[in-house]
């Protein structure tokens, strides 16, 4: 800037040209700190009036919805009595009571232990754990505990009324502590239903079925799209059935199959597929990973012949692993290619190299390009 206003001192011709360029250029250079384009669902017709709301705030509807129809239910997690620190839960302790919304100590499996005690009371139990990178702690009381409770007990008792809901996946800024998607730890767990929604319709649709389902469910809540993602939901109650994909665009060539934020990373892949090969792409949003929707995927396969999966999570041991070979047993015949999965890599989640990490379009258009080529 100093060279600039030298130069601009100076009067010269060649100073207003260098001055027009910065300023056309400081413009039209505008980087964009999300690594796609949320993709908003038409406005649904079927479940009564609808209104303007981000994710968090159809979080907020359904938590609501719930407390006013279900006495028993109960909202508590670390900061959820102030409304959370995404605002998920803002206003439901002034409207129901400090007994029904209430904060916890940091303790991530005492809040899940208490979870499971609440539910097997007979009451339906909602916990909040902080981030989903901090729900290791209550790894024993959710897989040893919650999930392996009807069991154990041979039908006597259960914990079915049990949600754990946890903010989940990149941010843009997070790091290594605040970005991560644990989702296929928790998919090696009989007894538990994990879900992941991609936008605020599914979201409120999905976690009411979550609650209302007889199995302690995780909900896990991309919180990249807490205020990104914007669409008309539906005011009242509604629910979207647990372990059913959805076909979100139908297509000949290529199936694209993901969950969460991802969905609109492979939705413009889709797009980019379109114009740039001439491609025809079957997106698919799994939404629930376990248990999953396997009829959905191997008939998208069977028809495409190709199938690219990509998720955020770390390639090895990635849920990404399970379908492949799901698939592999079941559509080889109708393969046309190696199964792709373009996730992230072998590495704890980065701070400034995140741009570098993720999954972008980018990575899964030129996986897409191998996998036609083959």
């Amino acid at each position: 800037m100093a060279a600039l206003r030298i130069v601009s001192g100076a009067g010269s011709r060649l100073s207003q040209c260098v001055l027009r360029w910065n300023r056309h250029n400081l413009k039209s250079q505008t980087r964009s700190a999300a690594h796609f384009t949320f993709h908003a669902d038409p406005e649904p017709s079927e479940y009564g009036p609808t209104q303007k709301m981000n994710l968090f705030q159809a979080i907020q509807s359904a938590l609501d919805n719930t407390l006013s129809k279900d006495p028993t239910a109960v909202i508590f997690g670390e900061d959820v009595a102030f409304g959370g620190v995404f605002r998920c839960t803002v206003g439901l302790r002034d409207k129901y009571g400090k007994d029904r919304v209430f904060n916890t100590p940091l303790c991530e499996q005492g809040i899940v232990g208490f979870g499971i005690g609440v539910a097997v009371a007979g009451a339906t139990s909602i916990a909040e754990i902080q981030f989903a990178d901090y729900i290791f702690p209550a790894f024993d009381q959710i897989v040893n505990e919650a999930a392996k409770y009807r069991y154990r007990s041979g039908d006597l008792f259960d914990c079915g009324s049990l949600t754990i809901r946890a903010p989940w996946g990149c941010v843009g800024h997070g790091a290594l502590y605040h970005s991560q998607s644990p989702e296929a730890f928790f998919a090696h767990s009989p007894g538990i239903k994990v879900v992941v929604p991609r936008s605020p319709i599914q979201a409120k649709g999905l976690l009411l079925s979550c609650i209302e389902d007889k199995n302690p469910c995780i909900f896990f809540e991309p919180k990249i799209l807490y205020r990104a993602a914007v669409e008309q939901v539906p005011v009242e109650s509604f629910k979207i059935p647990l372990s059913q994909a959805e076909v979100v665009q139908e297509g000949q060539d290529v199936t694209l199959l993901s969950w969460g934020t991802q969905v609109h990373v492979i939705r413009e892949v889709a797009a980019m597929a379109q114009e740039k090969l001439g491609l025809s792409c079957e997106v698919i949003d799994l939404r629930t990973i376990l248990p999953w929707d396997v009829e959905t995927v191997c008939k998208s396969v069977a028809k495409t012949g190709r199938l690219l999966i990509s998720h955020e999570a770390p390639l090895t041991g990635g849920f990404a692993s399970e379908i492949s070979s799901t698939v592999q047993e079941e559509c080889f015949l109708n393969l046309e290619a190696p199964i792709a999965r373009v996730c992230g890599y072998d590495t704890p989640f980065p701070h400034i190299f995140e741009p570098f990490y993720i999954p972008d379009k980018w990575k899964c258009f030129d996986a897409l390009r191998k996998m036609i080529n083959y």
